[in-house]
């Protein structure tokens, strides 16, 4: 072998495995680490299937590459169809068919709804304001985490919620509401996008801290620990967020207390507007921590049954005593970073944005996961067309609901924004602010 050969590396080895059409798995870099107890034992892989170019999930990572271009993130597209067979696709299947049809019932929500806002945005008829961040393209991972949880579980969400929200069974008419900032939202027009909260759910909110989610589980999760309740917190965070000051603390503080916690990294690609690749010096954002001996799963985030598996693995892992884990989903955004960039009424996708290319954002909606989740079922024989479409329309019409419920829903009182301020209670509505922030009498 010659001194050139010789320095030929494990990342340089399988691409060319790949450009040969190998197909076969380096097991160190398989994705699913549960059931040992030295660390080192797998239990097999939970991606949901090999890649388009036979390089399973966990074998070549988008991170560490500073010559990442725009259009580089197609090489990580996952098969058209979510595989039927396997390990992940059989924990799935072996739900109720109520659950399975729940599962299809709010990814679809989830779309419909976040898509009626973005026309709404983008068309300007009702005037909506503020940030909006949506989750389109990536409701295979709210919906697969939520569907392994309790209700009574605990998820800490991100600035990019509404998914999130949804997924564990959130009112979309309260949501519409809180978009309108009427009296009837979630946070009776207080929040906003960004802040929707119901923790009747255990849904924790939405955050514009970046990285807040993961004390905010955590805390969650000690509480269930105190009160013995065997409760789950799940901290939501995108690939940006790993470079929180919060991360790498509450992750090794969970380690060592064996609270636990989930924590899911969605991970986009795309930062706000900065390829992960040239940002992130290793494969994956979940490297980060491996060094702790705790789980890890890398798993195709546009694959409900593989976001399910690894999270039921994660949750039985949790509340058997043993601590947190990770996973982290590869998926894809398909619109802006927030607001509506590139986006047009009645159509799919931001285009023209200057940190990737059309083609990439086609290709990926090409591996749509609510499209994919769809051929599953219907593959599996677990649901019939005719009640997946009864589902979509029953959405369609939810979603007009909310949208009529919030425009008809009353604005809040002028006085509204100075109430609850004070930890004394309420302030009388016989007191409002003057130019100079000075609280005077209605009467003076």
């Amino acid at each position: 072998m010659s001194e050139h050969n010789r320095k030929v590396d494990r990342r340089s080895l399988m691409k060319i495995m790949g450009a040969a059409g190998a197909t076969g798995v380096v097991m160190s870099g398989c994705s699913s680490s549960h059931g040992r107890t030295g660390g080192s034992e797998l239990t097999g892989d939970l991606t949901g299937g090999r890649w388009d170019r036979s390089i399973a999930v966990a074998s070549a990572g988008p991170g560490g590459n500073p010559d990442w271009q725009r259009g580089d993130a197609v090489k990580f597209l996952p098969p058209e169809r979510i595989p039927t067979r396997g390990k992940a696709s059989s924990v799935l299947a072996a739900l109720p068919k109520d659950q399975l049809l729940t599962i299809y019932q709010r990814m679809t929500a989830s779309r419909k709804w976040e898509t009626a806002m973005k026309d709404l945005f983008v068309g300007g008829k009702d005037g909506l304001y503020g940030s909006f961040h949506t989750y389109i393209g990536e409701e295979a991972i709210a919906c697969g985490v939520m569907a392994a949880l309790n209700d009574d579980d605990y998820i800490a969400s991100t600035h990019r919620g509404h998914g999130h929200l949804i997924a564990k069974g959130g009112d979309l008419n309260k949501m519409a509401a809180e978009i309108f900032f009427k009296e009837t939202g979630y946070n009776k027009g207080y929040g906003g996008s960004m802040h929707i909260t119901d923790m009747a759910k255990g849904i924790m909110g939405m955050n514009g801290i970046v990285g807040a989610s993961y004390y905010l589980a955590a805390g969650a999760a000690i509480r269930g620990m105190v009160r013995g309740t065997k409760q789950v917190g799940v901290a939501f965070f995108g690939d940006g967020a790993a470079n929180s000051p919060y991360y790498f603390s509450a992750i090794r503080s969970c380690a060592n207390y064996k609270i636990p916690t989930i924590f899911v990294n969605e991970n986009n690609f795309q930062y706000m507007g900065v390829p992960m690749a040239t940002v992130v010096p290793t494969r994956y954002i979940s490297d980060y921590t491996r060094g702790l001996g705790i789980p890890h799963h890398v798993v195709d985030g546009n694959d409900v049954s593989a976001v399910y598996a690894a999270t039921k693995e994660s949750v039985d892992w949790a509340r058997a005593g043993n601590g947190p884990s990770m996973i982290e989903g590869i998926t894809y955004r398909w619109y802006d970073h927030s607001g509506f960039a590139g986006g047009r009424v009645g159509a799919d996708g931001a285009m023209g944005l200057p940190y990737r290319s059309d083609e990439e954002v086609k290709q990926w909606m090409s591996r749509d996961p609510i499209a994919r989740y769809k051929g599953w079922l219907l593959e599996k024989g677990l649901a019939t067309a005719g009640e997946l479409s009864g589902i979509e329309a029953g959405m369609d019409k939810a979603v007009q609901a909310s949208i009529e419920f919030a425009r008809q829903s009353k604005d809040p009182e002028p006085g509204a924004g100075v109430w609850n301020t004070s930890a004394s209670g309420p302030m009388p509505a016989t007191q409002f602010f003057n130019r100079s922030g000075l609280a005077n009498s209605a009467k003076a």
